[in-house]
């Protein structure tokens, strides 16, 4: 297909890093770009070169933030501009609003974790509503069970081998004068929970006790809270102790010039981890699948005692190797070429590969 038009939303910090990675290369097609205000994620898509335009925002009262998503929605379905096939990641927003519109819908996805949990009402709808995209794409070590239980065909889904984080670490090249930007040279980065996410089952963030325990240690901290909820965790340390970022800062860079990335979800231990530097998860639950993957292969700690995460870093040596740049390539290689096909052709439910389901033993505790 020639002149195709391509809706593509963001709406997460790690969106303009994954897509930009991913539609590396493919001029040939329009990408009409909107992005929704939520964290760092429009800073971002500026940073990461993107044209576009913003289309609803994120609200840190969780019954704004509920009710945001519907009314969003709507929005997108009016506004978003003509295309002639939309892709995002993890958006119902999306996938509805293209449903609405009469286009077809290419969907990301790596997050499975409403499988350990009891999700409410809302996060119910939330998956039966992004499962009715009409292609997902999602790595191997998926639990495709996840998309199935909620109305998907096996042939809507196409997996490739790697991880979501590979496809924007491929492209990855250190700037040298980026610890210029922060009041220290040496230092951990410290990203808290989701608290008051549907598929977060804790109240209390572990981040007071990790400032405590790393700072006892010696250890320098960039701090980056999610919401102004978590920014006074850091109101009694130092700035050249506990660093808070004025505005966005490229997470590759802090990865890669940290001592070790710490993470209350998933996303950027996973980037540390794809490129060989110290990563740890204190996910309050039941991780997902590519992070258990992660873990089995000694890629990733997962823990949520400070104690056990300080030994662990002090026990650590951070490397000068680049990333396995081979293999990140050919992750991203794979996912941009299904996922081109997939523009080319979205009508066509043989494209990619299509697994036989992986059922999740864990799926009971949901039902």
């Amino acid at each position: 297909m020639t002149g195709t038009n391509v809706w593509l939303d963001l709406i997460s910090p790690s969106h303009p890093f994954l897509f930009a990675g991913l539609l590396d290369g493919m001029s040939d097609i329009t990408f009409r770009t909107t992005v929704r205000k939520k964290t760092e994620t429009v800073d971002l898509a500026r940073e990461g070169g993107f044209d576009f335009e913003i289309l609803g925002r994120d609200f840190e009262n969780v019954a704004l933030r509920t009710a945001a998503v519907p009314l969003r929605t709507i929005q997108a379905s009016v506004q978003a501009p003509t295309a002639d096939v939309s892709l995002s990641a993890r958006n119902a927003m999306c996938v509805l609003a293209s449903r609405a519109r009469g286009i077809p819908s290419i969907h990301f996805t790596d997050n499975d974790i409403t499988a350990y949990v009891d999700a409410p009402l809302v996060e119910r709808a939330f998956c039966r509503f992004r499962s009715a995209a009409t292609h997902h794409v999602v790595p191997s070590a998926f639990r495709t069970s996840e998309l199935t239980r909620w109305g998907t065909d096996p042939e809507q889904i196409h997996t490739y081998d790697g991880y979501k984080e590979d496809i924007y670490v491929a492209d990855f090249e250190p700037d040298e004068s980026f610890t210029e930007r922060l009041p220290f040279e040496t230092f951990v980065v410290l990203r808290p929970e989701a608290l008051g996410a549907a598929y977060v089952d804790e109240e209390v963030s572990l981040v007071p006790q990790l400032l405590e325990a790393l700072t006892a240690a010696g250890a320098n901290i960039v701090y980056l809270p999610r919401r102004p909820g978590d920014r006074p965790h850091a109101d009694s340390y130092p700035d050249d102790r506990v660093y808070v970022p004025d505005g966005a800062l490229d997470g590759l860079q802090l990865a890669w010039h940290s001592d070790g990335v710490l993470t209350g979800s998933g996303t950027m231990a996973r980037e540390a981890a794809c490129m060989g530097k110290p990563a740890v998860s204190f996910f309050p639950g039941p991780l997902l699948s590519v992070d258990r993957s992660m873990v089995e292969d000694g890629l990733i700690v997962h823990s949520r005692d400070p104690d056990e995460i300080t030994s662990h870093l002090a026990s650590v040596r951070t490397t000068d190797r680049m990333p396995d740049r081979d293999r990140c390539f050919q992750v991203r290689e794979e996912a941009s070429s299904l996922v081109r096909a997939l523009i080319e052709n979205p009508e066509n439910p043989a494209l990619g590969s299509n697994p036989e389901p992986i059922e999740n033993p864990s799926l009971s505790q949901a039902e």
